[in-house]
């Protein structure tokens, strides 16, 4: 298998699953608010989102910021870009260490836990890509040069 089928079979592979944790934390969102009744909406601090959303899913942050690929970082040098992925797995369990800190739901709790687990296991696979790609670069200083543009001729 040749480097770049094995970096892209790697993050499709991750990117699918993070499509599913997204779906997966959208379910237990919808499942927490779906029977609040319009006192418990005011009293919990959602009626915010409700005015714009109902009960429906939409992607944002904590803070209300609204999901945007701005979010998204790349540069185009594969050693820069799995040190971004590594930062992001780094962050998303960070998010749900502080999701298990307050919540006392079973029903959350465990997909929780199993997300948080992935997110380890993602953060291993791009480390691994990371030491694969510094093993077969053909210097010894690596981060002198862009392994995706700067080609030998």
């Amino acid at each position: 298998m040749t480097k770049v089928n094995f970096d892209l079979r790697l993050l499709y592979l991750i990117g699918t699953d993070e499509l599913a944790h997204l779906e997966m934390i959208g379910a237990i969102v919808y499942q927490l608010t779906r029977n609040m009744t319009m006192e418990q909406v005011k009293e919990s601090g959602f009626d915010s989102y409700f005015v714009d959303h109902t009960t429906g899913i939409y992607p944002s942050s904590s803070n209300g910021s609204p999901y945007t690929a701005a979010s998204m970082q790349v540069k185009g040098d594969l050693i820069t870009d799995l040190h971004e992925d590594l930062a992001a797995e780094q962050k998303a369990r960070t998010t749900y260490d502080n999701i298990l800190r307050f919540c006392d739901d079973p029903d959350v709790i465990d997909p929780i836990r199993f997300l948080r687990a992935r997110e380890v296991v993602h953060y291993q696979r791009f480390g691994e890509s990371l030491r694969i790609l510094t093993d077969k670069l053909d210097s010894k200083n690596f981060y002198a040069f862009n392994p995706e543009f700067d080609r030998k001729k």
